[in-house]
């Protein structure tokens, strides 16, 4: 058994959407379990941190702003092999297939409703940045 835990975030637009109760119930259909949620304001000091890879971007302040634009839920989600089975169950960041959380309910790719760890050791830094 390969039992690990992920950061997952649902973006404003999932929040704003009133999407939360829908995602949150397919997590827990595939047999993951919530270990830890809190909603929160995201900044741009902490989003310049999470997003460092493409903070120098020509459209980062475009994401500071969706972003900014309302509360987020941040969780640490736990399960056997949960990093790759929520990163399947989300779809991915463009043209997700219907299905999968992106595929029903994302508009476009910059504001696609959920975030997801991409592996174990940044799900932990991630953990870390968000709980502390």
């Amino acid at each position: 058994m390969n039992k690990e835990r992920t950061y997952i975030m649902l973006k404003p637009d999932a929040v704003q959407r009133k999407l939360m109760g829908e995602i949150i119930a397919r997590i827990e259909k595939k047999g993951y379990e919530i270990t830890n949620a809190k909603m929160f304001m995201m900044n741009e000091e902490i989003l310049k941190e999470h997003y460092a890879h493409i903070a120098d971007k020509p459209f980062f302040p475009e994401i500071v702003e969706f972003m900014t634009s309302g509360k987020v839920l941040g969780m640490i989600v736990e399960g056997e092999n949960v990093v790759a089975g929520m990163r399947a169950i989300m779809g991915p960041t463009k043209d997700a297939p219907a299905g999968t959380i992106r595929g029903d309910f994302a508009f476009n790719g910059s504001e696609n409703i959920i975030h997801g760890s991409d592996s174990v050791e940044n799900a932990e830094i991630e953990i870390k940045r968000f709980f502390n």
